[in-house]
């Protein structure tokens, strides 16, 4: 049996045991090691890599079989192996990138059936090829997915066409709509990262390396080049520049995936840096609609992009006519063009993922709790008291959908109004403390466990239609 060896730079790395092709030896033995460099073969006491996939960014894929399970299921085998240039600081971001692809897999892959799923993730402690030191090397095993990536079949097929791409689109749409409700982005969307299974047709989106929790504070800023940040071509502007990144920033990444299945060349190939904007119309057969998508996708503001990968599917399956447009900002002049630039559509209403539903919901219930007790606490009329109480609520809502008050801002203003309830006796004479306490956290509750159901259906709903 052949067993492929991970060490970095192995000179040799083919290894052949003849006493592995009996299953029985097989199952049981302990470890084999590199007969070159000495590295152990046998990762995590059940991995065997067979050949070496690929090397890039900071890590290498093997091929590997599984020697616990019955019928040595294959599987991919990644180690962090980043390049021998890279300093202190950039060392740590490329690792802590590396632990983040296992722990996206983990979170991510056994929820979604066009994510590979993890299997293991651990290190491995061995002597290094220097005496008396160690080397420490750090694995993650996933699901093979037998098949090739959309960058190989467009060099093997040649260009897609529209039918073709809108599928990718569409498929890719509805993984990255699932990706970002779960406060995920990927930030690495290219042909290379798409694959189609030979055995189902299916696709799946890989290599999530360069994924980025929507919660977290913006990243180290850098070159991309070593730590795998972004690809150069695929990125928007406010991903290179190692600013903040939104949903919208894989949408475009997507858009730039589209053009380049299309007419068949490199990103850079269809970028006007003169100008500043994308030229790929002429290169492109395509329905007016799907063009003006892409278009918008493209758009080097974030903000003027659509914000959501569902936004995106209701716009292409939309029955009107022509997507409706409304004004953009001017943009610098440029050199003419036989091509007119196409409009832009219409801006998109603001994006919550449903964490941010949820906490909204918890935020609006408190106040309303507390807006009871003061309405009640002022003796008004029902009908009065009412009427107020909505109109107040209407507008809490309102902030909150222009995110004029988002995250913290809604644990304080909640925090400061309760301490006015409490404290003022005018408020608090009408009820006992622990009413003052339990009213609220009720309301909250109840709003969350309503908004919650509100949301679930509504998914269902537009799961089915």
């Amino acid at each position: 049996m052949e067993i492929y060896c991970t060490r970095p730079g192995c000179l040799r790395p083919q290894n052949s045991f003849a006493d592995l092709d009996d299953m029985t030896t097989l199952k049981t033995i302990q470890q084999k090691f590199c007969t070159t460099c000495g590295m152990p073969l046998i990762l995590d006491g059940r991995y065997l890599p067979v050949r070496l996939l690929g090397q890039g960014g900071f890590g290498a894929a093997f091929l590997a079989r599984d020697r616990r399970t019955p019928a040595m299921r294959t599987c991919v085998v990644k180690q962090f192996q980043p390049a021998g240039d890279l300093g202190p600081q950039q060392l740590a971001i490329a690792h802590t990138l590396f632990e983040r692809e296992a722990e996206v897999l983990d979170r991510l892959g056994n929820k979604h059936p066009q994510i590979p799923d993890l299997m293991a993730f651990f290190s491995l402690e061995t002597s290094s090829q220097i005496p008396g030191k160690k080397d420490q090397f750090f694995y993650l095993v996933q699901e093979f997915i037998d098949g090739q990536n959309l960058e190989e079949e467009l060099k093997l097929k040649g260009n897609f066409s529209e039918e073709q791409v809108r599928e990718v689109f569409v498929e890719i749409l509805k993984i990255l709509s699932f990706v970002h409700e779960n406060d995920t982005i990927h930030r690495d969307i290219k042909p290379s990262n798409i694959m189609r299974s030979q055995t189902n047709g299916r696709l799946y989106l890989l290599d999530f390396g360069a994924v980025k929790q929507v919660t977290q504070s913006p990243s180290i800023t850098g070159s991309g080049r070593s730590t795998g940040i972004y690809s150069m071509g695929f990125a928007p502007p406010e991903q290179m520049a190692g600013r903040t990144v939104f949903p919208a920033t894989d949408l475009y990444a997507l858009a730039v995936t589209c053009i380049m299945l299309l007419t068949g060349k490199e990103p850079q190939e269809l970028f006007d840096a003169y100008s500043n904007e994308w030229n790929w119309r002429s290169q492109a057969t395509l329905s007016d609609r799907f063009a003006d998508i892409l278009d918008r996708l493209l758009l080097s503001t974030p903000s003027q992009r659509f914000q959501s990968a569902q936004e995106v599917l209701t716009a292409l399956t939309s029955t009107s006519p022509h997507p409706q447009s409304s004004p953009s900002p001017p943009s610098p002049p440029s050199p003419p063009s036989p091509i007119s630039p196409p409009s832009p559509l219409s801006p998109s209403s603001p994006h919550f993922s449903t964490l941010e539903v949820l906490r909204g919901a918890a935020f609006t219930g408190f106040e309303g709790g507390l807006l009871f007790i003061v309405l009640q606490s002022l003796g008004l009329a029902p009908a009065i008291g009412a009427i107020a109480g909505l109109l107040l609520l209407t507008v809490l809502i309102f902030v909150q959908y222009r995110r004029f008050i988002e995250k913290y801002d809604l644990l304080i203003l909640a925090v400061l109004t309760f301490a006015l309830v409490f404290f003022i006796p005018l408020f608090n004479q009408a009820f006992f403390w622990e009413a003052i306490l339990f009213i609220p956290i009720f309301a909250s509750c109840c709003a969350v466990a309503f908004t919650a159901l509100f949301r679930l259906i509504s998914k269902l709903i537009a799961n089915f239609l």
